[in-house]
């Protein structure tokens, strides 16, 4: 099940859910680094490591809906519009309704585009497409929390437990803040502030991590050093020293 983001975006209510999910999550066309407060610990710039999960840790594989898409006269793209519209999928990243309701939307928003049959088979695709985890992300945040708090903070659905757990990634992070749960989504920034509780340290000593340049601003404004993510490097190169 997607992270509330679908195959590569990530759904960021504020305005509406911004980018939500797979392809094309990010904006901008290099990695976003902030400048680094002055260290209170050894030499190091921060203390804490707050994370998106979509399109940062987990990647989405779309082939088969973009497949779908072009069979049935679509532009490629076309699913995750309706799907992560503000209005179809805040309700979802908000623990207000399951992902299987969350399909009933997409459906309804797919019709007058498409038969009924072939919305069903889109909609379908959409929440059932298959997903990985980075194995050079997973290990590089599993380095980092051998220094530091790794906390995991992410516009998702209630499922995010299970798709963790199916990836093998339960213990991945010390805390896991998943709006679903606390019925706060990013850029709210009772999310960041919920997050940087568990995470134990300062907002001025993490470091957050999203692939969404609407989340990474957010966090930026509260104080954080930010990464605004596009490829593992970015992610290296922020924890470079560590």
């Amino acid at each position: 099940m997607l992270d509330a983001r679908g195959p590569g975006r990530e759904a960021t209510p504020a305005g509406g859910p911004g980018r939500g999910w797979l392809p094309g999550g990010c904006q901008g066309d290099v990695m976003t680094l902030s400048p680094a407060a002055p260290s209170a610990s050894g030499g190091r710039p921060f203390d804490a490591v707050l994370c998106d999960v979509d399109n940062v840790i987990r990647v989405y594989e779309p082939a088969r809906l973009y497949a779908l898409e072009r069979a049935a006269g679509l532009a490629e793209g076309t699913t995750m519009k309706v799907a992560f519209a503000p209005e179809t999928v805040l309700p979802l990243v908000l623990g207000r309704i399951t992902p299987d309701e969350w399909a009933g939307s997409i459906l309804r928003g797919l019709t007058g585009l498409v038969a009924d049959g072939t919305a069903v088979e889109l909609s379908t695709a959409l929440i059932r497409s298959p997903f990985h985890a980075d194995e050079t992300v997973v290990a590089l945040l599993r380095r980092a929390r051998t220094r530091m708090p790794l906390v995991l903070v992410t516009n998702t659905s209630v499922q995010l437990e299970e798709d963790l757990e199916s990836l093998g990634l339960t213990g991945l992070a010390d805390h896991v803040v998943s709006s679903a749960r606390v019925g706060i989504a990013k850029p709210d920034r009772r999310i960041y502030d919920i997050a940087v509780e568990r995470a134990g340290v300062p907002a001025e000593r993490c470091l957050f991590v999203d692939d969404t340049l609407e989340n990474v601003e957010a966090a930026a404004a509260l104080g954080m050093r930010t990464v605004h993510y596009r490829t593992p490097e970015d992610l290296r190169n922020a924890l470079n020293g560590l």
